[in-house]
């Protein structure tokens, strides 16, 4: 099983990103999938979860500003990332679970997780 992230980059305050993760191996058509970020000296955060079903979870740091969903045709999850702020930058991870469903917020029920993409939001 794997999980790539792409879409990172460097963008200016207030803009906008949309990252993608493309799975391989196996399907998560019901499985929760999740972004994850850690920024240099913080803990690893949630950033959104879909569930099988679509349902999303957003932490209030975000939400409003990130939008995450699926296409469990193509085995992928994304995040569109709008009104950017500095304090966005961080590593962005992709996880999907093995066998659970929800919104899965706890990082520890994640099975699988990618390498990461960088997003930076410059001042």
């Amino acid at each position: 099983v794997q999980l790539v992230e792409s879409g990172g980059g460097l963008v200016q305050a207030g803009g906008s990103l949309r990252l993608t993760c493309t799975a391989s191996g196996r399907s998560f058509s019901l499985n929760a999938m999740g972004w994850f970020r850690q920024a240099p000296g913080k803990e690893r955060e949630l950033v959104a979860v879909v569930s099988g079903g679509a349902r999303t979870y957003y932490p209030d740091s975000v939400k409003g500003r990130f939008t995450a969903s699926r296409d469990n045709t193509k085995n992928e999850l994304y995040l569109e990332m709008n009104s950017l702020k500095p304090e966005d930058t961080a590593m962005y991870y992709c996880a999907a679970t093995k066998t659970l469903d929800g919104t899965v917020q706890v990082a520890a029920w994640y099975d699988y997780w990618g390498q990461g993409t960088q997003v930076t939001v410059s001042s």
